[in-house]
């Protein structure tokens, strides 16, 4: 009698484990955990001597991988040799010490601990009743942090004897907190203007310098805000790049003389082109004058403000109306996690607040805890205040701080070594650990010249896959941006930045 098998794919390549399926059976999740903290560790002891920038091209890896998902489940080893095979090669790997890109994206033992945590307990922290302790966790961090950072108690959660009219909140991005506060103040403005729904939107007006984070101004065009009513106030070297307040007063005065109603200013400690940092109290100043929203984005910079020498940053933000800045940049807190401060919570609650039948519940209706979800744009939302937690509990202020002077002192190291160079210029001063240069003009070498010698150099630095560098614009010059910070960086990868540089440089001008 014939075979009965016919079929091309023979019942032989058919699954044979007929066990249910447990995708959280308590032994894999031991097993697999396990051999994904291996590959994070091992990941972390070889990845210096991987290429920073990887030399894949688009599509490559659905040349790889399958393009269609599979039908049949396969063991957790295949997972992790092809992310080792061909996901890993196609990284930039911001974990580098060679990595002087953008800004940093720090990360530390204590953040991934708590992130594989947060992750595995799954919480949907909407309301308080639905994680008490998720929220009450967010709300603790995030006063640890305004702590180090020396806010005034009325932008805290709780202070040591009461619960504050302020209020914190961790979001993903800067972006989310510009847009979120932008929503609350042109809904005060509108209020104020009387009126009669958004009938005088096209009346409010925002306000930034040029220098200010380019999210800002898609946050403004997201919160309905007119285009021509979004002003970008220039700057130049006579301030640094920072936004001069007396150039703010003049042009808040001309909107507010035709008729306009003047509603939100952002200024930011730490510009991420140059590090700029606008001055947030002769600012607050000025606004204060029309009524006006302030907000302080201070993303990156934001971090070295839990140092008392740089604390000066951020002199006048008791005026302020709120402030975010990212522990994910510079805080050895892995991404997610942008912190969101505002004077007055009901601001922001009013605006953002959402009450359906199916989340009222005693908590909320008693007015004693915070639900987080009428301070963001979404209901939904991961436990990020664990991270946070986890990292200010594990090292304490003395190692955070530690880490960020020892940043500071790498990058005036680097500094120093381009100075020393004549055939390099500083273009702006250093605030904190971002070092903005280039190749100077001289000689017959004219600025355009010397444009063209930069982008040469950094992209000859870029393939060597042993340093990665970015580059911006400051008053019209191509300028490299070398930013110290990543969490496994030591003075000896700085000097080997800088001895690349040397030599890349002299290869291109000889």
């Amino acid at each position: 009698m014939g075979s009965l098998d016919t079929n091309p794919m023979s019942f032989s390549a058919l699954p044979s484990d007929k066990a249910a399926f447990e995708p959280l059976n308590p032994e894999d999740v031991r097993a697999y955990l396990h051999k994904a903290v291996d590959f994070i560790s091992d990941y972390y002891t070889n990845i210096e001597s991987m290429p920073v920038l990887p030399s894949v091209k688009p599509g490559y890896l659905q040349d790889e991988l399958s393009a269609s998902p599979p039908t049949y489940s396969a063991s957790f080893d295949v997972t992790m040799k092809e992310l080792r095979t061909s996901v890993v090669p196609g990284m930039t790997h911001w974990a580098s010490p060679n990595f002087f890109a953008f800004f940093p994206s720090t990360n530390s033992a204590a953040a991934i601990a708590g992130d594989l945590i947060a992750s595995a307990m799954n919480t949907v922290g909407f309301t308080w009743q639905a994680s008490p302790a998720a929220t009450e966790m967010e709300v603790l961090a995030l006063d640890w942090l305004a702590q180090l950072l020396r806010l005034p108690t009325t932008f805290m959660n709780r202070t040591s004897t009461s619960r504050g009219t302020g209020g914190g909140v961790i979001l993903g991005t800067t972006s989310e907190a510009m847009l979120v506060t932008l929503v609350a103040a042109r809904d005060a403005a509108l209020r104020r203007s009387g009126s009669v729904g958004v009938s005088n939107i096209t009346r409010l007006v925002v306000y930034a310098a040029d220098q200010t984070h380019s999210t800002f101004f898609k946050a403004c065009r997201l919160a309905g805000f007119d285009p021509a009513n979004i002003r970008s106030i220039p700057t130049g070297p006579e301030t640094n790049y920072g936004l001069d307040p007396a150039k703010l007063l003049e042009v808040m005065q001309a909107d507010a003389n035709a008729g306009l109603v003047p509603t939100y200013v952002c200024a930011t400690v730490g510009t991420t082109s140059s590090n700029a940092v606008d001055p947030v109290g002769a600012i607050a100043d000025v606004a204060a004058m029309f009524n006006v929203w302030v907000h302080v984005d201070a993303a990156y910079a934001g971090s070295a403000c839990i140092c008392p020498e740089f604390r000066h940053h951020l002199d006048g933000v008791e005026r302020v109306d709120s402030i975010s800045m990212s522990p994910h940049k510079w805080l050895l807190t892995c991404l997610d996690c942008t912190c969101l401060y505002v004077r007055d919570a009901h601001r922001l609650s009013d605006s953002l607040e959402t009450n359906p039948e199916y989340l009222k519940n005693d908590a909320t209706e008693s007015g004693e805890v915070t639900d987080l979800k009428d301070m963001q744009v979404g209901v939904g939302r991961r436990f990020r205040g664990l991270k946070l937690w986890m990292v200010m509990r594990t090292y304490g202020t003395a190692k955070l701080q530690e880490h960020i002077r020892s940043d500071v002192a790498m990058a005036k190291m680097f500094e120093d070594f381009v100075r020393a160079d004549e055939r390099f210029e500083v273009v702006v001063p250093r605030n904190f650990a971002l070092v903005c240069f280039r190749i100077k003009a001289s000689g017959a070498m004219t600025e355009e010249d010397a444009d063209e010698a930069n982008r040469v150099l950094m992209d000859n630095l870029n393939k060597t896959g042993k340093a990665y560098l970015a580059h911006t614009v400051v008053g019209d010059k191509f300028v490299l941006r070398f930013a110290v910070g990543s969490s496994l960086q030591e003075e000896r990868h700085i000097r080997s930045a800088w001895d690349l540089i040397k030599k890349t440089t002299s290869s291109i001008m000889d």
